[in-house]
């Protein structure tokens, strides 16, 4: 069992390793964790980047991308959520005072983009709230390459 378990990881370090496989795995694992889907994609980033390291800068930059534009698809999820919402239900005084904070702190917010599992979500609360899609598109961006800048030269400084 343990030689198939490491037959099977070396499978993968060597798919990840090709560019042009590699890369475009990390962008569609990066978009689709951005939604509200509940996985994350830092494992394969560091996967690629430690089986390729001359990969480091793309597979940040394809990653960000990635969930930047997974972000974008759960802020227009939430802006039409919200409309559906609207139309049959009312807010009660809690859900008031969170979206109180999100609305005075605005696009902002979406700095916090990186975080887990509340992440995603205020991807789609912006949405929600309608705050405005192309700077909560930017300050997702910034937040997630941050993340996995941060995540990726961690793991790569654990595995060394």
């Amino acid at each position: 069992m343990e030689a198939w378990l490491q037959q099977m990881i070396h499978l993968m370090l060597e798919t990840l390793s090709l560019p042009q496989v590699g890369l475009g795995a990390v962008f569609v694992i990066a978009l689709v964790s951005a939604t509200l889907l509940p996985m994350g994609s830092e494992p394969v980033v560091l996967l690629l980047v430690h089986a390729k390291p001359e990969l480091f800068w793309p597979a940040i930059l394809v990653a960000t991308a990635g969930n930047t534009i997974g972000g974008a698809i759960t802020w227009w999820m939430g802006y039409g959520a919200e409309r559906a919402y609207e139309a049959a239900v009312h807010h009660t005084p809690r859900d008031q005072r969170v979206l109180g904070w999100l609305r005075r702190f605005g696009a902002k917010t979406c700095l916090m983009s990186w975080l887990p599992i509340v992440g995603d979500p205020l991807c789609a609360l912006a949405g929600w709230l309608r705050l405005p899609f192309w700077p909560c598109v930017a300050y997702m961006a910034v937040g997630k390459f941050m993340r996995y800048l941060l995540m990726t030269a961690i793991g790569i400084a654990i595995f060394e």
